[in-house]
């Protein structure tokens, strides 16, 4: 994760960053004020893509209507920017999102894969994320691929530490979704 400012930016300063042309293939993000990008790899995308797909699935087979993103598709969240590896939010909470820009309202359901949990500087950023989508009133799933668990953050609720036997829900927003944890983890030929 490369930090590009040291000095606090605003979300004007952070578009303009953005859109200069040496980042346009960049996923970038404004954390407390700080300009990062983003960190992937591949397990960490197809994780997300995964997610992304079991979401949109449900939403389908249950007739439902929200909007499923991925990192692409940045949020305003309390004066931050954040690029979410999966986003969910409900058409009633907006119909339509936004088609420039960043979308002004944040997602209902967040949900960070971490590409390296060595990587100190990663789960700093991620720790502030965390305590800023709660704040936000978001529900937050961070993925740690190398242990394979899921924690699960709700405001005013303890955290919980699922291991790939659980199963993830959020039926506040999407009633009767279940998703096996061990099903996000791809596996390999011959498992």
């Amino acid at each position: 994760m490369a930090l590009f400012f040291q000095q606090k930016s605003t979300i004007e300063d952070f578009e303009v960053f953005a859109n200069l042309p040496q980042n346009s293939e960049k996923i970038l993000e404004l954390v407390s004020g700080e300009i990062i990008e983003v960190p992937s790899n591949p397990y960490v995308s197809e994780i997300a893509n995964l997610i992304s797909f079991f979401i949109r699935l449900f939403l389908r087979q249950n007739n439902l209507k929200g909007h499923v993103t991925g990192a692409d598709g940045g949020y305003i969240i309390n004066g931050d920017v954040y690029a979410p590896d999966v986003a969910y939010i409900s058409y009633d909470r907006q119909p339509e999102l936004a088609r420039q820009g960043y979308n002004p309202n944040p997602p209902e359901l967040a949900v960070e894969v971490i590409s390296d949990p060595n990587n100190s500087q990663e789960q700093t950023t991620l720790r502030r994320k965390v305590g800023n989508y709660l704040t936000a009133g978001i529900v937050v799933w961070v993925v740690n691929p190398e242990d394979r668990t899921v924690d699960v953050y709700e405001m005013g609720k303890a955290v919980q530490i699922m291991d790939e036997h659980g199963i993830l829900t959020c039926d506040d927003m999407l009633p009767n979704f279940k998703l096996a944890i061990k099903d996000i983890f791809p596996t390999s030929e011959g498992d």
